[in-house]
Parts: structure tokens; C-alpha cells; sequence
């Protein structure tokens, strides 16, 4: 009974010390860390524990923007790379990304304001080649598109976000959904790869796009 008396005083102490610790471990603007980016704005926090994070000089930051524990945000494949666009990632204002997601650029990714994501999703504009059968897709070339999130979009828990996507504004796309390609603004997105399913008009509100209505 002692034993485990001790046992939950011990852990309800290191409970409370890692939220303590995971609270002051947070990047932010006004830590050495935060100071690094390219630019972090007020109230924006990164959590702590993190993945990777790396060449943050090449990313930027709005203001009120959160990014879950356990997340990877990097640009360029290895740190201290030079990187031939700046920004490569840009993340706007009030934006929050889920635990456990990743962000990574090697020219341009760019998530507009108000944008929020579920956990585990991944954003990337760089893809593998694997046209010559001959070399290992590691050893080929890896071609770059930009992408582009657009203000006021939810992407759900489990989404890829490819390279050359275009996501339009308050584009709502379903879990594990992966997007390769252009979703016009205001409208619902679901699959791999996604699909319009709504989409929202001044005359007839929300309503089936085209080719799911019947």
C-alpha cells in the first residue's frame, strides 16, 4: 500500500512538471529559438516536444499561430542548407496545426490566415522520381511544385497535401484525404485523391457538386 501511495504522489508530480516544462520549453519570439526564424510573430508558439525543426531562417511565422507537440517543420532537406527561394514555408496568422503534423519545403509552401489542421497531417512540395527503373528512387531526381493553402481552410486528421496542390479559401477537406491538385474556394473535399463533393455558391448556398449529384 505504501509502495503505491508513493508511486502516484511521484507520478502526479512528474505530470505536473511536464506540463510546467512543456509550457516554458515552447518556441516563441521571444526565445533564442523563436529568434532564429525569418519572422515569428506575437502570440505564435511552437509546442514542446518537437520532432525537427531546421533552417527556421527560411520560414516564417504570422501572429497567434499555434503548432502542436510532436510536430516536424523544416526547410531544405538537411540543416544549414541553402535554400534558393525565402521564405520556402510560410504560415499566416491564427493558424493552428495539428500534434504530430509536418511541414516540409524545399521552395514554397504557403498556408494563408486562419487555417487549422487535425493531428497527423503532412504538407510537402517536393516529391520522388522514379521514371528510371534502372536507379533507386533515392538516387533521382526530386522535382518541386509549389503549394498553396488558402485563408480560413480545415484540412482533417491524416491529410497529405502534395506537391503543386492549390487549395482554395474555406476549402474543408476530410480525413486522411490526399490532395494533388487544384480545390476551388468553398467547397468540400474528400479521398485519395480528393474529390469536390460541395461547394458553396452565391445563388444556391451549399449544395453536390456536378458529378455527385444525381
Amino acid at each position: 500500500m505504501l509502495r503505491r501511495r508513493v508511486e502516484r504522489l511521484i507520478g502526479a508530480v512528474v505530470a505536473d512538471r511536464w506540463e510546467t516544462w512543456q509550457f516554458s520549453a515552447a518556441i516563441n519570439n521571444q526565445t533564442s529559438r523563436g529568434r532564429r526564424f525569418k519572422r515569428m510573430g506575437d502570440g505564435s508558439l511552437i509546442a514542446f516536444p518537437w520532432v525537427t525543426i531546421y533552417n527556421e531562417e527560411y520560414i516564417e511565422i504570422g501572429s497567434d499561430t499555434m503548432i502542436g507537440p510532436y510536430c516536424a517543420l523544416s526547410a531544405g532537406m538537411m540543416p544549414g542548407q541553402r535554400c534558393v527561394t525565402s521564405p520556402v514555408v510560410r504560415i499566416g496568422d491564427r493558424c493552428l496545426i495539428g500534434r504530430g503534423s509536418g511541414i516540409v519545403g524545399h521552395l514554397a509552401i504557403d498556408i494563408g490566415n486562419d487555417v487549422w489542421t487535425g493531428h497527423h497531417v503532412y504538407i510537402t512540395d517536393q516529391n520522388h522520381g522514379y521514371g528510371d527503373v534502372h536507379r533507386p528512387i533515392s538516387q533521382q531526381t526530386q522535382p518541386e511544385r509549389p503549394v498553396s493553402i488558402g485563408d480560413g481552410s480545415w484540412l482533417g486528421t491524416g491529410t497529405v497535401v502534395l506537391p503543386g496542390a492549390l487549395i482554395g479559401r474555406h476549402v474543408a477537406v476530410g480525413a486522411n484525404s490526399v490532395v494533388t491538385g487544384s480545390l476551388p474556394d468553398y467547397s468540400v473535399a474528400v479521398g485519395a485523391p480528393a474529390r469536390v463533393i460541395r461547394q458553396y455558391s452565391a445563388d444556391s448556398g451549399w449544395s453536390p457538386a456536378a458529378e455527385f449529384s444525381s
